[in-house]
């Protein structure tokens, strides 16, 4: 399940690197892992990768780790006030399903990862994403729900 997934992963980047455990974010949605964050060296993005498919049962690993000096207290609170601002949108929408999404936000740009009922909901989705005043970029890693690429777990 997606749970034992992100669980698994966050344990071996907790005993590998606790530095590393608190730069990464882990989200799964049926066996599909997105790792956000920022990170100091291109091997601790390589390394944060390699201990998320060392669980063994991911399907997928999307790694939008950035390389980039440590971030500030501003620019983390600036990133959760987006996060809060688009989940408010999404939960005041009636034609979104809100709890099919999962958003993490870096630096200004928003990662969605989910599953949407259409191609309209998840038009709504990302148009709500791109009115947020701070945002840079919207990055979507969504399914629709008939996509023959998923293979939920």
């Amino acid at each position: 399940n997606d749970k034992g997934i992100q669980l698994a992963i966050n344990e071996r980047m907790f005993q590998k690197d606790l530095g590393l455990f608190g730069k990464v974010s882990v989200t799964v949605y049926e066996g599909r892992v997105l790792l956000t964050g920022v990170v100091q060296k291109q091997e601790d993005r390589d390394e944060a990768e390699r201990l998320a498919w060392s669980q063994g049962r991911a399907v997928e690993v999307i790694n939008e780790l950035v390389i980039a000096p440590s971030g500030s207290l501003i620019d983390s609170a600036n990133d959760t006030w987006i996060t809060s601002q688009l989940r408010i949108k999404l939960t005041g929408d009636s034609s979104v399903v809100d709890i099919n999404y999962s958003i993490d936000t870096v630096n200004g740009v928003i990662y969605l990862m989910g599953l949407a009922q259409s191609e309209a909901e998840l038009t709504r989705v990302t148009d709500h994403a791109r009115t947020i005043k701070g945002v840079r970029r919207v990055v979507s890693h969504v399914y629709l729900k008939n996509d023959p690429r998923r293979r939920p777990v």
